[in-house]
């Protein structure tokens, strides 16, 4: 009797040890799924692959809010992007990294921002920046990406952006001792001027008051065309155009059309001077608040932006352009751009000398 029921216990053992094995175990980390960044108004790009990342680990991190200024409305071309790059920071982190754009300008101006994080403020983390804005802090390579005429092409830009090269520029921020450094380029497309009054060619810039934003090659241009430059923030153009302080400016298509600057400057002319190269930067103090699996999500998440806005920029600003022109807007094309380019041509030669005019000739030599 006793064996019989020492083997009962046993048996019962047995089956209760069986039934409860799965809860001795930890439930497998799970990476969020991926999520397709939201479709611009102009055009759907191709979704770029995704980056791997496992989240399960990153998501334990300490939370952390990155602000991210950009002086454009978030529907535009480049407002896209920051909310492409923001959908997959926080994706793949697991939620553990949070960026809150401040769009429209809210934060300041291009040059206001950029001051600011100079004097020391901790209140702005990233900055999506056109690429000229250094240009007043000590760099030099970075000029070379803001001459006019560099880049004959959106395809030759993105030779470059997507080259080991490019990483050089990205870098040299930190390499002079700024408190920033550039995790990504885009471009928002050529820049183009337009004006208050009819323009039909070069020779009608001559006069008039064009603003820039007191960059010194920005000046050089416009001075070689015969124009004076005009300072004037970006977020008093629509006012000043208005008005009659300056006479144009000059934006690529997409910034000229969500910026509502054609209902006061209805006239452009496709000079392409420039292209809108820009670089998305992080300071030194955001960097320094991630973990370093939270700054490897931030670079994955910088890599599949500017796959974002390549894709972009693929047949967009076109529709935007036929747009302008089925409102109203004049829109003049510049056959011939020589005239163009010789008129800044001492422009280049000023910052394309020594150790720089090489590095100038390697981007060249990617057409």
């Amino acid at each position: 009797m006793k064996k019989t029921l020492s083997l009962l216990l046993a048996l019962v053992m047995v089956f209760a040890l069986a039934a409860c094995g799965g809860q001795t175990s930890q439930p497998a980390a799970t990476t969020p799924a991926a999520t397709t960044p939201a479709a611009p108004a102009a055009t759907t790009p191709a979704t770029p692959a995704a980056p791997a990342a496992d989240a399960g680990g990153v998501a334990n991190d300490p939370k952390v809010t990155l602000v991210y200024a950009e002086v454009n409305p978030i529907d535009s071309f480049i407002g896209q992007v920051a909310t492409a790059f923001k959908e997959k920071a926080e994706e793949l982190s697991g939620g553990s990294i949070t960026i809150d754009i401040q769009a429209s300008g809210v934060l300041g101006a291009e040059n206001d921002v950029l001051d600011s994080i100079m004097a020391g403020s901790n209140q702005i983390d990233i900055s999506r920046i056109s690429v000229f804005a250094l240009n007043s802090y000590g760099v030099k390579k970075t000029v070379l990406c803001t001459l006019p005429f560099t880049f004959e092409s959106r395809e030759h830009f993105w030779k470059f952006a997507n080259s080991d090269l490019a990483k050089e520029f990205l870098n040299e921020p930190q390499e002079i001792g700024l408190p920033v450094r550039g995790i990504f380029f885009g471009e928002e497309g050529f820049r183009h001027f337009f004006t208050r009054d009819a323009i039909s060619g070069i020779d009608d810039l001559k006069g008039m008051k064009l603003r820039v934003s007191n960059d010194p090659i920005m000046n050089g241009l416009v001075e070689g065309l015969g124009a004076s430059p005009t300072v004037v923030s970006f977020g008093e153009l629509y006012s000043a155009l208005n008005s009659g302080v300056c006479d144009g400016a000059e934006q690529p298509i997409g910034n000229y059309k969500s910026n509502k600057f054609d209902e006061v400057a209805p006239n452009m002319i496709l000079d392409g001077h420039t292209l809108g190269a820009v670089q998305v930067i992080v300071t030194d103090t955001g960097w320094n608040k991630l973990t370093a699996a939270q700054q490897d999500v931030i670079m994955q998440a910088a890599a599949y932006a500017q796959q974002f806005n390549q894709k972009l920029m693929e047949g967009a600003e076109q529709e935007v352009l036929d747009q302008l022109k089925s409102e109203g807007v004049n829109i003049v094309e510049v056959a011939d751009k020589t005239p163009w380019a010789n008129a800044v041509k001492d422009v280049v030669a000023q910052y394309t000398t020594g150790d720089l005019g090489a590095l100038y000739q390697q981007i060249q030599a990617m057409k």
